[in-house]
């Protein structure tokens, strides 16, 4: 009982963290958000409202995190393929 009464607040911690890394990988790695920065971003590019050295910046980190996302999504289909 005390064992619960000491680590009950700590397990709920460890949960309330893992939902919140779960929330920000979700929004992070998110096809369909990262398709609109992108987009978004060219936008911003064709009305000169950003330099062309930050442009290519921010593609890039946009492009290796589409990448990322993409082999995540590979990966979770291949598990759902393999799990039954």
């Amino acid at each position: 009982m005390i064992q619960k009464i000491v680590t009950g607040p700590i397990d709920l911690v460890v949960k309330i963290g893992e939902k919140i890394k779960e929330e920000a990988d979700r929004q992070l790695y998110d096809i369909n958000h990262i398709q609109q920065q992108l987009m978004n971003l060219q936008m911003m590019h064709e009305m000169e409202e950003i330099s062309e050295r930050d442009y290519e910046d921010k593609e890039q980190e946009l492009l290796e995190r589409y990448e990322v996302a993409k082999r995540r999504e590979q990966e979770q289909w291949e598990e759902m393929k393999n799990s039954k």
